[in-house]
């Protein structure tokens, strides 16, 4: 299998125009002929990249199932252009969409975590709005989710009413404020566009349809998203097919061998699920 990777050679997708330009760099593993499952999407969460964990794994799952796999660094993150401070999620989603309608899969599962949870979520919304606009913007058939530690609208719910009297004043007189990283010696960087953005891209504000199976994978030891926050947006999935797994001992990475078995088991889940639909009764 870490042949099968390290031979990967990363692509590069401009988006935007002009100033907003950037090269947003992408791994993408074609399907073996014949195989009409749907390709997987990956998507990172906030400064991680196509080249963790899960990314890889999920990568190696595809490869043994002759699945296409898509995944991309957001600008500011990994091998893509564009700065880090620039970032937003309206940003970080017109990115995801672009390299989904390049590479043109017919049909999707979007795997998302932490913030990439959020993402997956707008990318249905996007995707079924655009998709009633006209053929040509359809884009690919959502055949199911796989949210992990699902961080959707946490600028507004997570960030937003924790906010210190220092970093409120940092916000205002430096439109930033930096937070102590758990995962890197470098810390966490909060804008105000950020911020700002996230208040107009919240799905947790009325009932999100996906029309298609989803299953939430969720640490119950979560530092970053606690677990009432995945019962949350269950709340406002009521249309669709929701498994809920938690995982007692889960922290917010959910990276540990078991904790990779548990993703793989859900995608495969759901490949089989989305297969048995387009089957005849």
């Amino acid at each position: 299998m870490s042949d099968q990777m390290s031979n990967a050679q990363p692509q590069f997708l401009t988006v935007g125009e002009g100033e907003a330009a950037r090269e947003i760099a992408m791994l993408v593993r074609p399907a073996q002929a014949g195989n009409g499952a749907p390709a997987l999407v990956w998507l990172s969460g906030y400064r991680s990249d196509m080249s963790g964990t899960k990314a890889v794994e999920l990568d190696g799952l595809a490869a043994e199932l002759g699945l296409a796999c898509i995944r991309l660094d957001y600008s500011g993150h990994g091998l893509s252009g564009g700065s880090f401070g620039d970032g937003t999620i309206s940003r970080w989603l017109e990115e995801a969409l672009a390299v989904i309608r390049h590479v043109a899969p017919d049909r999707i599962v979007l795997v998302g975590s932490s913030m990439g949870g959020w993402i997956a979520l707008r990318l249905a919304q996007e995707l079924a709005r655009q998709g009633g606009e006209g053929p040509e913007l359809a884009g690919p058939k959502l055949a199911g989710m796989v949210l992990i530690a699902p961080a959707p609208d946490f600028t507004s719910e997570l960030i937003e009413p924790n906010l210190k009297a220092k970093e409120r004043k940092s916000l205002a007189e430096r439109g930033y404020f930096e937070e102590r990283s758990q995962y890197s010696p470098e810390p966490n960087i909060y804008t105000r566009a950020l911020i700002e953005d996230g208040r107009k891209n919240r799905v947790l504000d009325g009932i999100i349809e996906t029309g298609c199976p989803v299953h939430i994978l969720q640490g119950m030891k979560d530092a970053d998203v606690p677990h009432a926050h995945a019962m949350k947006l269950v709340e406002h999935l009521p249309a669709d097919d929701v498994v809920l797994t938690f995982i007692r001992d889960g922290d917010h990475r959910l990276s540990r061998p078991g904790d990779i078995a548990l993703l793989l088991s859900a995608v495969k889940g759901i490949i089989r699920s989305s297969t048995n639909r387009q089957m005849p009764d």
